[in-house]
C-alpha cells in the first residue's frame, strides 16, 4: 500500500468521522475524533470474526505507519508552530516565570514522582521492571499535550490568565518533557555507570538551548523577511518554509525541534511583529492557513491514536496497571505543580483553586504514544504502551469532556478580559 493511498484513507476517515461527530455527537473535535475512531475499531473488531478483511486492512495500514516519526519528526513541528502563532504573546510575557517553572521544574519532579510510584505499583502486581524504565514512562507522560489542551480549553471558559498558564506551559513542556525522556533513554541504553552528569547537562543544554535560539533566529529571518515584501501568497510560504527549514536543520544539529518552533511561532505572532510585517489581508490569510493545517492534522492525528489500539498488547495486569496509573498520575502532577503555584501566587494574579484545574485540565495525548512507541522491548515496550493508551484515552474522553464543568464548579471561569485578545490564548 503506498503512501498516498493511506494518507487518503487517513484524510477520508477524519472527514466521515469529522462530519458525524459535528452532525450528531458535537463533542470537541479531538474528543469525538477518538471517541468515534475507537468505536469503528471496535466495530470491525466485532465485525473480524464474521468476516476479518476489514480487520486486516485497518492492521495493515498501522503497521506501515511509523506513528514516532509521523508525530514527533514531522506533525509536530506544524501544530506547535500553529499553536504558537495563535498565543497572546502579551500574556504568556506576564506569566513567563510561572509557565517557565511548570514546564520545566514541574515536568522533572512528575517524572521521578510518576516513576517511584509506578515502580511499587507495578511490584505489587507482580511486573519486576527496573526502576530506570519506570523514571523513561514518568517522562514521558508527565508533559501535558498542547494539541489536545489547546483544541479543549477553547469551549472550557476557562478564565484568561489561568488559560494561559495551561497552554503556555504545554507549548513549553513537551520540548523539554522528550529532552528528558531522551536523557534517561540514553542513560537506559547505555547504562548509568557510563554516563557523566556533565555530559547529562550538555545533552540537556544542547537540546534546550540550542532549540530555542535557533527558533529565535528563524522567527528573526521570517520577520525580516515578511516585512521587506506585502504579498501575502508569498508571505504565507514563507512561514510555512519556517517551519519545514527550522525543523529539518533543528534535527540535523539534535536541537529540540519543538521547543524551536513554539519560539519562532511567538515571534511571528506577536502582535507587534504582525503590526510591523503584516498588512490585514496578510494577517487573514497567514492565520487562516495556520487553523487549517492545525484542524487537519489534529483530526489525522486524533483518528490515528484511536486507531493505535490494534498494536496494543491487552494482559490483564498491564489493563489494571493503567487504570491505577490513572489517579497515581493526577496526584503526582497536583503535587508537582504546588511548589510553582505557592511560590508565585502571591506575586501574580492567580485564579482559585488554578492547581486543580491545572491538574484536571493538564491532558496527554500523542506525544506520550509517540514516545512509549519508541521503547525497546527491553525496556518494556508493551507494559508501558498499554498503561500510556489507558491513561490517554481516559485523560481526553473523560478529563476534556468534564474540565469545563470544573471550571465553573471551582470558579475558575472567564468574568473579564484582562488584555486585548488578538488570538485564540
Amino acid at each position: 500500500m503506498d503512501y498516498f493511498l493511506i494518507i487518503t484513507i487517513l484524510v477520508t476517515l477524519s472527514a466521515v468521522f469529522g462530519y458525524i461527530n459535528v452532525r450528531f455527537f458535537k463533542l470537541p473535535n479531538s474528543i469525538g475524533l477518538m471517541f468515534i475512531t475507537i468505536l469503528f475499531t471496535l466495530a470491525i473488531f466485532l465485525i473480524s470474526f464474521i468476516d476479518d478483511t476489514l480487520l486486516q486492512a485497518e492492521i495493515d495500514i498501522i503497521n506501515q505507519i511509523d506513528f514516532e516519526t509521523v508525530l514527533l519528526d514531522v506533525m509536530l513541528s506544524f501544530l506547535l508552530f500553529a499553536g504558537a502563532l495563535h498565543t497572546n504573546f502579551e500574556r504568556l510575557k506576564v506569566q513567563r516565570w510561572p509557565i517557565l517553572a511548570f514546564s520545566t521544574l514541574g515536568v522533572i519532579v512528575s517524572t521521578f514522582l510518576v516513576g517511584t510510584a509506578l515502580y511499587y505499583i507495578l511490584y505489587f502486581l507482580q511486573l519486576n521492571v527496573e526502576y530506570i524504565y519506570c523514571l523513561l514512562f514518568g517522562a514521558l507522560i508527565s508533559p501535558t499535550d498542547p494539541i489536545a489542551v489547546l483544541g479543549i480549553l477553547k469551549k472550557a471558559g476557562v478564565a484568561k490568565i489561568l488559560e494561559t498558564k495551561i497552554v503556555g506551559e504545554s507549548l513549553f513542556n513537551d520540548g523539554v518533557g522528550v529532552v528528558v525522556f531522551l536523557t534517561i533513554y540514553q542513560i537506559a541504553s547505555v547504562g548509568g555507570a557510563n554516563i557523566e552528569p556533565l555530559h547529562i547537562f550538555e545533552l540537556f543544554g544542547e537540546e534546550v538551548i540550542g532549540g530555542i535560539v535557533l527558533g529565535m533566529i528563524i522567527g528573526y529571518i521570517t520577520y525580516r523577511l515578511m516585512k521587506s515584501i506585502d504579498d501575502y501568497d508569498i508571505e504565507v510560504i514563507i512561514t510555512l518554509a519556517a517551519v519545514m527549514l527550522g525543523t529539518a536543520i533543528a534535527q540535523k544539529f539534535h536541537f529540540s525541534a519543538p521547543l524551536a518552533m513554539v519560539t519562532a511561532g511567538l515571534i511571528v505572532g506577536n502582535d507587534t511583529v504582525r503590526a510591523s510585517t503584516m498588512s490585514e489581508t496578510t494577517e487573514i490569510y497567514v492565520d487562516k492557513f495556520w487553523e487549517l493545517v492545525d484542524i487537519l492534522l489534529n483530526t489525522i492525528l486524533f483518528v490515528l491514536i484511536g486507531m493505535e489500539m490494534l498494536v496494543l498488547t491487552f494482559k490483564g495486569q498491564y489493563i489494571w496497571a493503567g487504570l491505577i496509573a490513572i489517579p497515581v498520575i493526577l496526584l503526582c502532577r497536583y503535587l508537582s505543580l504546588l511548589i510553582p503555584i505557592n511560590f508565585f501566587k502571591n506575586r501574580l494574579n492567580f485564579v482559585p483553586n488554578t492547581n486543580l484545574v491545572m491538574t484536571w485540565g493538564g491532558l496527554r495525548g500523542g506525544i506520550s504514544i509517540a514516545l512509549a512507541l519508541s521503547l525497546t522491548d527491553e525496556m518494556h515496550r508493551e507494559l508501558f504502551l498499554v498503561i500510556t493508551y489507558v491513561v490517554v484515552v481516559f485523560s481526553i474522553l473523560v478529563q476534556g469532556l468534564t474540565v469545563g464543568k470544573l471550571v465553573k464548579k471551582l470558579g475558575a471561569e472567564e468574568v473579564n478580559s484582562d488584555v486585548n485578545p488578538h488570538s485564540n490564548v
